[in-house]
C-alpha cells in the first residue's frame, strides 16, 4: 500500500514549496503545472523513490540551462 508523502507540499528537487493544487486540496485544474511545460529531464533528476510521490516546484520544472535549453518564461 502507498501511503502519502509526509511533506506533499514541498518540492523533492529544492524542499521549497511546490505550489500544488492537489496537495492543498484544491481544483487540480488551477494547479500551475497544468498551464505550464515540465522537463522531462527536471523529473528525471529526481530520485527514483521520490518520483510520483509528490510534485516538484514550478523553478526545479525547468529545463536546465546548463542542458543548452532556453530558459522557460517567468511563471
Amino acid at each position: 500500500m502507498n501511503t502519502p508523502h509526509p511533506e506533499t507540499n514541498a518540492c523533492p528537487a529544492c524542499g521549497q514549496p511546490n505550489q500544488c493544487a492537489v496537495a492543498a486540496g484544491a481544483d487540480p485544474q488551477g494547479c500551475w503545472c497544468m498551464h505550464t511545460p515540465v522537463s522531462p529531464a527536471a523529473l528525471a533528476r529526481l530520485p527514483a523513490q521520490e518520483r510520483g510521490q509528490r510534485c516538484i516546484c514550478p523553478v526545479c520544472a525547468r529545463p536546465s540551462e546548463s542542458a543548452g535549453a532556453a530558459p522557460a518564461a517567468p511563471l
